[in-house]
C-alpha cells in the first residue's frame, strides 16, 4: 500500500475514532456538525479485545476503550481487569464497571483449557457469574468431550482460539478447530484471529465464510510478515487484506464480537488502537 493510498483510507475513518483522544480544551476543528446517523459499522459488533489493554488497571482500560469510541469488549482474564482468580462478588463487581461506562462484555478470554476438568468448569463458572455468553479459549483436543458436557449445562459459546503455526498439536488455523469440533454440540465453535490465520497459510477471510456456522469470535489485527513469529503491527501498516476480512464479515451477516486485539506497545497502546480503528473504519465506509 503507498502512503498516499494510506492518507486517503485513514482520512475517511480515522477522524471519528481520533476525536476521543483530544482534550476537552482543543480549540473547535471544522469538523460538521452533526455526524451521519448510518451505523459506521455496517451493524458488525466492533469492540476492543481487552487483552490490548493488559497491562493498564481496570480504570484505565475502560478508560481505553472509551477514549477509541468503541462500546464492546472481550474481557482478558488478568487480575487487573476481571480474572477466573477473583471471587465471584468481586467478577460481577469489575465487570459491572464496564456496563456502567455504557460497555457490553460480548466474551471473555483467551481462557486456557488445558489442565483438566476442573480448570474447564472453574472457567465455565467464571463467565457464568459474570453473565457473558461466550469464552474465547485454548483447550487441547483430549478437551472437546469434556467441553461438549459443558456446553450442555452451562449453555454457554465456546470459541476456540487458532494461535497459527507455533501452535503445533492444538489448533494452528480455523480448519484445524472446525476437524476437531464438527461432531460435537453446535455451541462449541471458534475464534478467528486474523493474523495468526493468514501465518498459518489460510486466508482469514475465506475461513470466515468456510467457518461461518460456528464462528462466534473474531480477533482484528494486522502483521508486518508472515512465518512462525507473531510480528503485530498497527492495521494498515501490515500485510493483511483488511478489507477482504470486513467484506466476508458482512457477507455472512456476523453478529458475534469483533475485537480489536492491538499486542503492541503494551504500556500505551491506545494510540496504535485508535489508529487501527480508523484505519479499519475508512475501510468499512468504502464496501458497499
Amino acid at each position: 500500500m503507498t502512503k498516499l493510498n494510506r492518507r486517503q483510507i485513514i482520512g475517511a475513518g480515522a477522524m471519528a475514532a481520533m476525536i476521543p483522544l483530544m482534550p476537552q480544551s482543543s480549540p473547535a476543528a471544522p469538523f460538521p456538525t452533526a455526524l451521519p446517523s448510518t451505523d459506521p459499522w455496517k451493524g458488525l459488533k466492533v469492540g476492543v479485545a481487552t487483552y490490548s489493554l493488559r497491562e493498564l488497571p481496570i480504570e484505565e482500560a475502560i478508560n481505553g476503550v472509551l477514549r477509541v469510541g468503541l462500546k464492546y469488549v472481550s474481557i482478558k482474564n488478568v487480575k487487573n481487569h476481571v480474572d477466573i482468580s477473583h471471587a465471584a462478588e468481586e467478577r460481577r463487581r469489575r465487570v459491572q464497571m464496564f456496563r456502567d461506562n455504557g460497555i457490553e462484555p460480548l466474551s471473555i478470554g483467551n481462557v486456557s483449557m488445558r489442565q483438566g476438568e476442573a480448570e474447564i468448569r472453574q472457567a465455565f463458572e467464571y463467565a457464568r457469574d459474570i453473565n457473558i455468553p461466550t469464552i474465547v479459549c485454548a483447550p487441547s483436543h483430549d478437551a472437546i468431550p469434556v467441553l461438549d458436557k459443558m456446553v450442555k449445562e452451562f449453555d454457554i459459546r465456546l470459541a476456540i482460539h487458532n494461535h497459527g503455526p507455533e501452535d503445533k498439536g492444538f489448533f494452528p488455523s480455523p480448519y484445524d478447530v472446525m476437524r476437531a469440533v464438527e461432531q460435537f454440540d453446535q455451541r462449541i465453535g471458534l475464534c478467528i484471529d486474523v493474523g495468526h490465520t493468514a501465518r498459518a497459510g489460510v486466508d482469514p477471510a475465506e475461513s470466515i465464510i468456510k467457518c461461518k456456522d460456528r464462528l462466534y469470535d473474531v480477533h482484528m489485527k494486522d502483521i508486518s510478515a508472515l512465518g512462525n513469529r507473531n510480528t503485530p503491527i498497527e492495521s494498515g501498516r501490515g500485510i493483511l487484506d483488511t478489507k477482504s476480512i470486513l467484506a466476508a464479515l458482512l457477507e455472512i451477516g456476523f453478529q458475534g464480537h469483533v475485537g480489536f486485539e492491538y499486542e503492541k506497545d503494551s504500556k500505551d497502546p491506545v494510540p496504535g488502537l485508535a489508529e487501527s480503528i480508523g484505519y479499519t473504519k475508512g475501510l468499512l465506509a468504502g464496501i458497499n
